[in-house]
């Protein structure tokens, strides 16, 4: 049982440091900057009812086999809707909001991620 668990920690590392960067996120924000983190992740918290964007994080995660891929493309994506925020374009968008997307989808699919690896080891 004990190499099973080496066997997911090994395939999942990248998954769990997704995790861990949210929750150290959230701690280092309620030092730093209470205010702010708790408008991100209440924004964040009213985000996991859009039903679309879970089942997109959820499949990102889920069905493509390298990971990697899906964590530098979003954060490729939040940069670019970032920029465009500050040039702009999207001017019905604020950083707050993006950022509480990233934390959602890159949070979902991670644990997708995570699942699918369980689900190739038997136990």
């Amino acid at each position: 049982m004990n190499d099973q668990f080496k066997v997911i920690f090994n395939k999942a590392k990248l998954n769990f440091a997704v995790l861990a960067s949210i929750l150290i996120l959230a701690i280092l924000g309620k030092i730093t900057n209470p205010e702010w983190t708790n408008s991100i992740f209440l924004i964040a918290d009213q985000l996991v009812s859009e039903l679309i964007l879970l089942f997109v994080a959820i499949t990102l995660g889920a069905f493509i086999p390298n990971f990697k891929l899906v964590v530098f493309g979003a954060i490729a994506a939040f940069i670019a809707a970032a920029l465009a925020i500050q040039a702009g374009i999207f001017t019905y968008l604020t950083i707050d909001y993006l950022f509480a997307v990233l934390i959602v989808v890159m949070g979902f699919a991670s644990i997708a991620n995570l699942y699918r690896h369980y689900r190739e080891i038997q136990l």
